[in-house]
């Protein structure tokens, strides 16, 4: 009885350890480690644009500074590896694969521009690595929803619908387009005409520069002759001073407004207060220097904290709201971590991040549609 009794038990061992080399326990996604959670980013942090990028990522760190400091999640810090791109597509996609072949990063964030991160996404897509916030409001990033990239800001349709119901109820009627000659640009000039559709209007000009160029002269040709009251313009910031200088060189004196990826301080340090004053912007991120806004508020603190200084910022704003949205989502995601844990956390909790909502379902990955409208003072301030 005792021989038969050790045969089943010996058996019964042999039959859990076949059991268990069939179905070994899961391996834990990349970047994870026993003390840190790597995440990776990629944006211009030199070029032209490369202010953009400099002003997320401190808002980013500063972010991250503060949750280390307080323990991290779950007792694990936060290490977020940041790459150049130069705003150019092929540096973006070199960055997107190193980031998840060799630094071996546990999510992405952050991500600048419409065309690098569309060619981008065909990698981290592959690589089931969810991307959370892209500095971009086109509709082609936002439809058909793709499973591993969310969207932090409202879209550029969102942003131009708001630019051109508020000219259109101010009577004016003749709005011109100008735009940048890629994917961030020609979404933008798509929700215009869109927008203007719908109170039966078209653009009375379009005019258009190429990424990282100042050459817009063809542009302001184009649109003088038309002789706009308005000129919404869905480019970046060098190319906007530039342009504005010669339109008005030319003689023309409209209304000119422009969308949120211009960053208000960097176009004001660009063309000096006086010149900028009354450029319309509509911002998809809060008032970066309302303090009673809880979200900045705490923006404020970390930033002082970390980089020493109060030059608040829109794209820091964003920076930091980006962060936090990422570790909020982490954090309710628990323990065991895994990236299709972390996509089904964000498809299906809302997000409070002090003032600023964030909602995602899985048939829709845009968290928000915020918009605020301003224009900048005599002062170069951003007036709402």
């Amino acid at each position: 009885m005792l021989i038969h009794t050790l045969k089943s038990l010996l058996a019964a061992v042999g039959t859990g350890l076949l059991l268990t080399a069939a179905h070994p326990a899961r391996a834990a996604d990349p970047g994870i480690g026993d003390g840190a959670i790597t995440l990776g980013m990629s944006a211009p942090f030199s070029g032209p644009n490369g202010a953009y990028g400099k002003e997320m990522r401190e808002g980013a760190l500063a972010y991250f500074a503060q949750l280390n400091g307080a323990g991290g999640i779950n007792g694990k810090k936060i290490e977020l590896v940041t790459l150049d791109d130069g705003y150019e597509t092929d540096r973006t996609v070199a960055n997107t694969r190193k980031l998840i072949d060799e630094n071996k990063v546990f999510a992405l964030m952050a991500y600048y521009g419409s065309s690098p991160t569309t060619e981008a996404m065909k990698l981290f897509s592959e690589a089931k690595t969810p991307l959370l916030g892209t500095i971009s409001g086109a509709g082609s990033l936002r439809s058909p929803v793709n499973r591993y990239m969310f969207h932090l800001r409202a879209s550029y349709a969102d942003e131009t619908e708001a630019i051109v119901n508020h000219l259109v109820g101010m009577g004016i009627a003749n709005i011109a387009v100008f735009y940048q000659n890629d994917g961030f640009g020609k979404s933008g000039k798509d929700g215009v005409v869109a927008a203007l559709a719908r109170h039966k209007l078209k653009p009375v000009a379009e005019g258009s520069v190429e990424r990282n160029s100042l050459q817009v002269e063809a542009a302001v040709a184009q649109i003088a002759k038309s002789n706009p009251q308005a000129v919404i313009m869905v480019t970046l910031y060098k190319p906007t001073a530039e342009f504005i200088r010669q339109m008005r060189k030319a003689g023309q004196m409209p209304q000119f407004s422009t969308l949120s990826p211009i960053g208000a301080d960097l176009l004001v340090a660009e063309m000096g207060a006086k010149d900028a004053h009354g450029v319309g912007i509509s911002q998809v991120m809060p008032y970066p220097w309302n303090d009673t806004i809880p979200i900045v508020k705490e923006y404020h603190k970390a930033l002082q904290t970390f980089a020493k200084h109060n030059r608040y910022s829109y794209y820091g704003l964003e920076g930091f709201i980006n962060a936090k949205l990422m570790a909020e989502a982490l954090r309710k995601t628990g323990r065991d971590l895994s990236r299709e844990k972390l996509v089904t956390t964000l498809e299906s909790t809302p997000f409070d991040l002090g003032g600023y909502k964030i909602n995602y379902s899985p048939t829709s990955h845009n968290g928000s549609r915020f918009v605020d409208l301003t224009v900048l003072g005599r002062d170069g301030r951003v007036l709402r």
